[in-house]
């Protein structure tokens, strides 16, 4: 599972503190999201994300191969 977060934030001009102080997130939670160090995201956090940027988790996250 890759996710798009480094994409979508560049797109949006965002860092992660940002998301980090809109969401409520811890930002170690969501620079491990962020370098795809996460196995297992959790559902909340990834659709705190999401809705964060405005997407939804389909394209937040892309199935690999």
């Amino acid at each position: 599972m890759k996710n798009n977060m480094r994409v979508l934030l560049a797109k949006k001009r965002q860092k992660v503190s940002d998301v980090a102080k809109a969401t409520g997130l811890s930002k170690s939670t969501l620079t491990a999201l962020y370098y795809e160090r996460t196995k297992r995201p959790d559902i909340e956090t990834l659709q705190k994300v999401a809705n964060y940027l405005d997407v939804t988790i389909d394209e937040l996250l892309t199935v690999e191969d």
